[in-house]
């Protein structure tokens, strides 16, 4: 005779013991099937975005080449800067600075009256000190001050820089520290873009060759970029005195040279399997 098991149960465990036991375990054969689902799920979905790299990302083609080469161009200068000087000594620093104060205004009027203008004039650096010179132990040492003013001059006519270096000497200036020639922005954007074909031209060659030894073909430019764009002016530290003849004298002749611009580009070209 085949005993009663929830009838020998009933007398052993309170009452809704077996009812609750079955709920239980019904409820873990459900997690069960729902972790079973949610591994699925995810296994499908990494085989998803797996897919979708196979083929490359947004960032850069499947197979690029990429290159560096420099361009350079030059161009004839249309402006030119002049730095010129005015010192002066004196035993304190108001004598200084009215020697160089009365300096600027015969300089000025010089320059004003040849063709300059306030805009073409501007101090480049003006300074006064105080010097000590050593003097014998037996006597006193006798403070001395120095002032410097230092122009810069612009000018559109590059030929007309002997000529005005000669009408700031004549008006008092002491010395001319540099002459340096460069261009306008609009002539320094033509040589500029000159010199970024050179590059892009030099880029291309360099890829062609890689392209051509590792079995590939060159199919367009994916990314390009610039570095290290730079304008080399010329600058003319050598004045010489040139003979004109007549009553106006010896001139400064002043030879110009073209300027240079520089620059650096990165290429990544895309290629794909010859």
């Amino acid at each position: 005779v085949k005993p009663d098991v929830e009838a020998i149960g009933a007398r052993e465990h309170p009452p809704g013991y077996f009812r609750r036991r079955r709920t239980g375990e019904m409820m873990r054969t459900q997690r069960q099937s729902l972790a079973a689902v949610a591994l699925a799920a995810c296994i499908l979905l990494a085989g998803c975005a797996g897919g979708a790299t196979t083929g490359g990302t947004a960032a850069g083609p499947d197979r690029s080449i990429e290159v560096t080469a420099d361009g350079e161009a030059s161009g004839a200068p249309d402006r030119a800067t002049l730095l010129v000087a005015v010192e002066s000594t004196g035993p304190d620093a108001q004598a200084v600075r009215d020697d160089l104060a009365a300096a600027d205004d015969a300089l000025r009027a010089a320059l004003f009256d040849w063709g300059l203008t306030e805009d073409d004039v501007r101090t480049e650096r003006y300074d006064v000190r105080q010097r000590r010179e050593p003097q014998p132990t037996t006597e006193r040492d006798d403070p001395q001050y120095v002032g410097t003013h230092v122009y810069a001059l612009a000018l559109d006519d590059v030929d007309a820089v002997g000529e005005v270096i000669d009408v700031a000497i004549g008006a008092g200036a002491d010395r001319v520290e540099r002459v340096q020639f460069g261009l306008t922005a609009a002539r320094e954007a033509a040589v500029r873009e000159q010199a970024l074909t050179d590059a892009m031209s030099g880029a291309r060659g360099q890829a062609d060759v890689l392209a051509s030894n590792a079995n590939l073909t060159i199919t367009g430019v994916h990314t390009v970029s610039t570095t290290n764009v730079r304008t080399i002016p010329y600058r003319s530290t050598g004045l010489e005195a040139e003979a004109a003849g007549g009553a106006s004298g010896p001139t400064t002749g002043v030879e110009p040279g073209d300027v240079d611009v520089s620059v650096t580009v990165r290429v990544v070209f895309a290629v794909e399997q010859a």
